[in-house]
């Protein structure tokens, strides 16, 4: 596959993968989740490579989810909402070996919830952390949510998805959503560092760590299977539509009428 949407770069046992969009903040399309599968999958079984690292172009964004400009009510791609999600989720779990977010700027969405998917999160301090999902009239039922809960607790995921707040670097290590926050000036040795001492170690026992890792919350693909079916439907109602039409508009979107 020749990409348009990523970057990959592999050097001395490290794969960088960087989402090349930085015009519309890194938000991801169906092409875009598309390329990151196939790059993972390159990556994830060679021999040669020892650590992944995922990050995004620009000083802005990690990433900041969807591209709304690319929803209509539901994205036109392949996956049961329209985007593989649940295939680029798998991904990043099952390569076997660590995955590395390297966060600056906002990862915001589905971009935050691709930072907490991977193994681990080092952050610039320019780092945004959040879900927008309920203030656009959507929501990741599965990892975003249930695992989430898993990695820094029931009320503190439950604040990041009912309230939609940002959190800034220094904030999501405390939470746990982070590993380590650094100047952004000292990011990319930041990384290389851990990258490094990573590359150390045994990679058949990193690889079985991992799967161990994944073994205990396995279950949560089953559900995020289950409600992407859920959130399809959602896509099809004037509520999420009115998300979608606010987010557009650049005001407030007004779900009030909906409680009733």
């Amino acid at each position: 596959m020749s990409y348009q949407d990523i970057l990959l770069k592999v050097e001395a046992g490290v794969a960088t993968i960087t989402i090349n969009r930085p015009q519309v903040y890194n938000a991801f399309r169906g092409e875009t989740c598309e390329e990151l599968i196939d790059a993972l999958r390159r990556v994830a079984w060679d021999d040669s490579i020892g650590v992944i690292v995922l990050t995004g172009a620009g000083e802005k964004a990690f990433c900041t989810g969807g591209d709304q400009s690319a929803h209509e009510g539901q994205f036109k791609g392949r996956g049961t909402i329209g985007l593989p999600l649940e295939e680029l989720q798998a991904a990043i779990r099952d390569a076997p070996k660590p995955v590395i977010a390297r966060v600056q700027g906002y990862a915001i969405g589905g971009g935050n919830v691709l930072a907490l998917l991977c193994d681990l999160t080092i952050a610039g301090e320019s780092a945004v952390f959040g879900q927008v999902g309920p203030k656009v009239g959507s929501v990741d039922p599965g990892f975003g949510t249930a695992y989430m809960a898993r990695v820094i607790g029931e009320k503190r995921a439950r604040e990041v998805w009912f309230l939609c707040r940002q959190y800034s670097g220094a904030e999501a290590v405390r939470m746990g959503l982070a590993n380590v926050v650094v100047p952004d000036a000292e990011l990319d040795d930041e990384v290389q560092r851990w990258c490094l001492e990573i590359l150390e170690k045994s990679p058949t026992a990193l690889a079985i760590a991992k799967g161990s890792f994944n073994a205990d919350t396995a279950h949560i693909g089953g559900l995020s299977a289950m409600g992407m079916r859920a959130v399809k439907l959602f896509y099809e109602t004037d509520e999420s539509q009115e998300g979608v039409r606010a987010f557009k508009d650049k005001r407030k979107p007004d779900f009030g009428k909906y409680r009733s």
